[in-house]
């Protein structure tokens, strides 16, 4: 039998004090609250070690690792929690801190509340990290300027607003980083791939341990060898997934298979990478299926237990399963996949892009610009800095709000590019996208009907959002 731990919404600084003792199956979950209900974890360890090196201080602004990866949101942050901290702490908790946390790290007034609030502002508001990247010496493109409102605008050393990438649910990872950085041979790690996993992904998350210790956390020495091992242990060890959905109930309930269990176990025995990608990328030459998720195949019929309300927003997660399963798109305008295959138009499904079972990610490294952080976006981004980009063979210009791998490979075709996400958790980590660009899993949804000209009716909008909400 698994033990359970329940912990409230911002209780997160008590979770140490919590007892614990080893499950007989080994597991140990814990269960904490969100906006949409509950917030599953479990964990292949006999328990949750919060004093191990993941919740340790190891470099010198007093930053974890916990400090933007947090139980509660899905072990990554959320806008909501993280302006919480700020209204708790006066701006002062770790994560405030000027190397990366605030807008810009000069001309800023950190002595003050009202400094420091002007100072954290897209930490408070969106969630979002500001990581400096330099475009490397051969690179096909320079960057002939940058319209930053907060300062920053140097053109040799970029800096980027990134929303933190969860630390859980690593087993289904094709690539680790926004821009794939450490797993790439540009940055000396190991490109994600079927005949060298899990050792490859191994090695790049210890690898990112050393990175973000020295960087994020600004150590003077970096991580040892066992510490880094620890890190990398208690991050592959975790599955998190929505438990209960506040309308719907356990969404393990009633023959469905949502929550962190199954998961934990047997989504994860059966992933490996490159499966049911959509390209051929399976090594076994499976063909690809758009039936991407099959959690909540047992509330189809809307015969589900449970009083009418209840019974209601279960049918509705089934019809959104559904919809993301089925729903046809017209994949136009892609990089990384209209380009690359020279197809003006792709007919595809979400799955196309997250193509993984049960998982929701892309099973093999393939950063694509949907277009999220481009100028133009359907959403709103005029808060993020615009860089202009010049190829030096054709000339040729383009604006974007984050070069995206284009900064890791160097390549004009990979300007804007990025990898997209495990969809597990996501009500827990509002705002979406990497750049924070969609407030809710609404405006993820009605982004996605913009950009692709999909027709959704509101109904079928509404179903979307109940599904992707019990992730």
């Amino acid at each position: 039998m698994t033990k359970s731990i329940f912990v409230s919404l911002f209780a997160l600084a008590s979770v140490t004090g919590l007892q614990q003792a080893a499950a007989d199956d080994g597991r140990t979950s814990l269960f904490l609250v969100d906006r949409a209900g509950v917030i599953g974890t479990t964990t292949t360890s006999p328990a949750f070690d919060f004093r191990g090196p993941f919740f340790q201080s190891l470099g010198t602004n007093g930053r974890s690792c916990a400090s933007c990866h947090r139980a509660a949101q899905g072990w990554g942050i959320s806008a909501e929690e993280v302006a919480a901290r700020f209204a708790a702490t006066r701006g002062l908790d770790p994560i405030f801190r000027a190397n990366d946390g605030s807008n810009c790290d000069h001309n800023i007034e950190p002595s003050t509340v009202e400094g420091r609030r002007r100072a954290y502002s897209l930490l408070t508001g969106r969630g979002l990290i500001r990581v400096t990247v330099a475009a490397p010496a051969n690179a096909e493109f320079n960057v002939i300027s940058v319209l930053n409102p907060y300062g920053c605008g140097d053109t040799s050393t970029l800096s980027l607003y990134r929303r933190p990438l969860p630390s859980t649910n690593l087993r289904f990872l094709s690539t680790v980083m926004w821009d794939g950085r450490e797993s790439s041979t540009q940055t000396g790690t190991q490109k994600i791939a079927f005949p060298t996993n899990p050792g490859d992904l191994l090695a790049d998350l210890a690898h990112q341990s050393v990175d973000a210790t020295n960087g994020h956390a600004q150590a003077s020495t970096p991580p040892t060898p066992q510490q880094q091992q620890a890190i990398v242990d208690f991050e592959m060890a975790l599955a998190t997934a929505q438990a209960i959905d506040s309308q719907a109930g356990k969404l393990d309930d009633d023959g469905a298979t949502g929550g962190p269990a199954a998961l934990g176990t047997h989504t994860a025995a059966a992933f490996f990478v490159g499966i049911n990608d959509p390209l051929g990328g399976n090594p076994h030459g499976t063909t690809f299926t758009p039936v991407i998720f099959s959690l909540f195949d047992a509330w189809l019929s809307g015969r589900s237990h449970g009083d009418d309300g209840r019974a209601a927003r279960r049918a509705s997660m089934a019809r959104g399963q559904a919809l993301f399963n089925s729903k046809p798109i017209d994949i136009t305008g892609v990089a990384g996949l209209n380009d690359d295959l020279n197809a003006d138009h792709i007919p595809g499904t979400c799955g196309t892009c997250h193509d993984s079972p049960n998982v929701g990610n892309h099973s093999v490294s393939a950063p694509l610009n949907i277009g999220v952080g481009d100028v133009d976006s359907p959403l709103d981004v005029r808060y993020l800095p615009v860089m202009t980009l010049q190829n030096k063979t054709t000339l040729q210009i383009k604006t974007t709000t984050d070069p995206g791998r284009a900064l890791i490979t160097g390549l004009w075709k990979d300007v804007g590019r990025l990898k997209g996400p495990i969809l597990r958790g996501l009500a827990s980590r509002a705002p979406y996208f990497h750049n924070g660009s969609a407030p809710s899993l609404a405006d993820a949804v009605d982004f996605y009907d913009a950009r692709f000209h999909i027709g959704f009716t509101p109904q079928e909008k509404r179903d979307l959002v109940a599904f992707l909400n019990a992730l």
